[in-house]
């Protein structure tokens, strides 16, 4: 598997003191303070810790090739990948049991996904926005926090000397706990656990063995997503474009025990090439775990968006899930490819 080392080697050092990204550097009052408080299972990773109150970060996260290799998104309990404009995707990263020192790049709000961060009852946090999707956002009463606000002012936002804007900006976490006190919104949440399997139900997952699945977004210019599955270590590692996905700066990989993929309505609405994206009315999905595929179905349950199959929810192995949203044109069949080696 390829992995951008050499780029993110070069760039370890200005990173680290432009953007701040030490752990020992920062005071992240949500994993100290909150973690101290409570334990027991975690409701989006179903793992145990302590901790399993702290409110849920939606953070906007650039997927842009030179927003490449990104800061923070192995610590997301779920990603949402969905595009944005042209052929580009852009995650949702949601933390509840971890939260990074750093995340970043930060972007610009869609509507999409401040939608989904206020149904898994997420503060949002995005740096900028188009005047109307700030409207809809003041509207609707959203928690969230616009980066443009604090942009580059040393506490909440870094921009990146090494990189240019917009592919620069990065949320220090540690301060995020601050700027939503003075906001007033909750710091902690009760959530409602996601379901998952038991030990004896993950040793007999049904469905097509899978080594590698490739999703197709886009054929010219080539934008692929790939993930492949690691039987020794039971993760998948993800890809994009060839290129594995990692920390900038640790080189350490993205490793994710679901993977979610459903189809559904993408509208481009605007000029600049904005796009309506259905989550609301279900279809077609497929569902990775342990190296197998299964066909299943999603639906949208209080906000969630789960799998289903003969009409049952379907859980989730223990752990990490990245959703990637693929558009009904040219569709799942299409855009999917199967590999077993």
């Amino acid at each position: 598997m390829k992995k951008c080392i050499i780029f993110a080697l070069a760039m370890v050092s200005v990173i680290l003191i432009s953007v701040g990204c030490s752990k020992d550097d920062e005071d992240n009052s949500f994993s100290t303070d909150e973690k101290r408080a409570t334990s027991g299972t975690y409701p989006f990773t179903g793992l145990e810790g302590k901790g399993i109150d702290n409110r849920m970060i939606g953070v906007m996260v650039n997927n842009h090739p030179k927003a490449r290799p990104q800061t923070g998104l192995s610590k997301a309990d779920i990603v949402f990948e969905i595009l944005a404009e042209g052929n580009i995707t852009r995650f949702l990263a949601l933390y509840q049991s971890e939260y990074p020192d750093v995340v970043g790049p930060v972007r610009s709000a869609r509507e999409y996904y401040f939608d989904l961060a206020d149904r898994y009852d997420a503060m949002y946090i995005h740096h900028g926005a188009a005047n109307f999707i700030n409207d809809m956002i003041e509207e609707r009463g959203i928690d969230r926090i616009n980066g443009s606000h604090y942009d580059n002012d040393g506490k909440l936002f870094k921009r990146a000397n090494s990189r240019k804007a917009p592919h620069n900006s990065y949320l220090q976490f540690g301060a995020v706990a601050d700027v939503a006190s003075e906001k007033g919104y909750e710091l902690t949440k009760e959530y409602a656990e996601l379901p998952f399997l038991t030990e004896d139900e993950m040793d007999n997952l049904s469905g097509e063995r899978a080594t590698t699945v490739e999703i197709t977004y886009f054929k010219s210019p080539s934008t692929t997503v790939s993930y492949e599955y690691d039987e020794t270590n039971e993760v998948y590692y993800r890809l994009n474009d060839g290129e594995q996905t990692v920390e900038l700066e640790t080189d350490a990989s993205i490793q994710l025990d679901n993977i979610f993929i459903v189809e559904t309505t993408h509208e481009v609405i605007d000029s600049e090439g904005r796009r309506a994206v259905d989550l609301e009315s279900g279809g077609n999905a497929y569902l990775l775990q342990k190296g197998t595929i299964q066909k299943v179905e999603w639906e949208n349950k209080d906000g969630r968006i789960l799998p289903i199959k003969d009409g049952e929810t379907v859980s989730f192995v223990p752990g990490k899930t990245w959703i990637n949203v693929v558009p009904t044109n040219p569709g799942l069949e299409q855009a999917i490819t199967i590999i077993n080696e």
